[in-house]
């Protein structure tokens, strides 16, 4: 792969960027030391305009070109916040805080767009403006909405932004992009299954929230495989079961937590109308009543056709056309 040479320099200020942010995680919204770190590095590199505070703690910086006849400011988007997992890779540059990790890359996100920057300050070969954008909250938090409901696109005139992830499934060096439809829409599930609780030993008495709640978890699944069609995707996932706190006692409640990823908006709707209905009918069928909430938190990330044929070439041109999967 073609690399140019200064880029090629800063591999290793690059690298040492990364382990900082990968030993030192924040997450959603509480990335203040990670953003003033970056807003250091801005600065440092004589980023001409940095302003931070955007979508709470978010930080944008502006690269004037050598010429801005063109008018056009592109953003470049890297997120900065990490995920409550514990770490235990054993690696030199491990997490120092409890139960926070750099699991899904953003250290090496906001790395790269340092880099950028740092190169793109130095040079200015551009005829426009380049915004680099650093998001919070990018793991359920929706931090990319609180940047743009802040006026990130009116305040910076900006008309495109790309962004990339990485992506440990694909060879190192090779680049997969697809035109529409990119990343699936997330909505989360809420159900509370409320029965009648009771002594163990008398279930008899009882309206057991626990046998509706189980038989809830298989029913919901139905509706992936019998509900959609198999030409489109769906995927529903129960992720979190909860109820009682004793061996001995049949408890009044019960709690299922989950997400629903569709790329269809339409599905989204299905979804909403027919999991609710799967839910309630389930829980009567049982004797016992279910709040069902369903909320909307992600809507499907989409290329636009342009834009994701403009970033193939430029993809090809660096890795060659054999290293770059479009419409993956």
């Amino acid at each position: 792969m073609p690399i140019l040479n200064r880029a090629a320099e800063l591999h290793e200020e690059v690298t040492g960027w990364r382990r900082h942010f990968h030993e030192n995680p924040e997450l959603l919204y509480d990335v203040h030391k990670t953003a003033a770190k970056v807003a250091e590095l801005l600065k440092e590199f004589g980023v001409d305009e940095i302003v931070t505070g955007i979508g709470q703690t978010g930080v944008v910086g502006i690269i004037n070109g050598n010429k801005n006849d063109s008018g056009i400011t592109i953003g470049l988007r890297a997120d900065m916040d990490a995920l409550p997992i514990k770490e235990a890779t054993g690696k030199p540059y491990a997490s120092k805080i409890e139960g926070m990790m750099h699991a899904c890359g953003h250290d090496g996100h906001t790395s790269m767009l340092l880099g950028a920057a740092k190169y793109l300050s130095e040079t200015r070969n551009f005829n426009g403006r380049v915004a680099l954008i650093f998001q919070p909250a990018e793991e359920g938090g929706a931090g990319g909405k609180a940047m743009i409901d802040d006026g990130l696109m009116e305040k910076f005139d900006i008309k495109e932004v790309y962004g990339m992830h990485n992506a440990p499934t694909i060879p190192i060096g090779s680049f997969a992009t697809r035109d529409g439809a990119m990343l699936a829409s997330v909505d989360q599930l809420d159900i509370t299954i409320t029965g009648v609780g009771g002594h163990a030993a008398m279930p008899q008495n009882c309206v057991d929230p626990i046998l509706a709640a189980s038989a809830i978890v298989q029913a919901i699944q139905s509706f992936a495989s019998r509900n959609v069609d198999p030409m489109n995707s769906i995927v529903v996932s129960v992720t979190k079961f909860q109820a009682g706190n004793a061996y001995n006692v049949i408890p009044t409640e019960a709690y299922i937590g989950g997400t629903v990823r569709s790329l269809d908006e339409g599905l989204r709707d299905m979804a909403e109308k027919r999991l609710g209905e799967i839910v309630d009918h389930v829980a009567k069928a049982h004797g016992c009543t279910a709040k069902f909430s369903y909320d909307r938190q992600y809507p499907t990330t989409v290329n636009h056709t342009k834009q994701y044929l403009f970033v193939g070439e430029v993809a090809k041109s660096l890795a060659g056309e054999a290293n770059v999967e479009m419409n993956t």
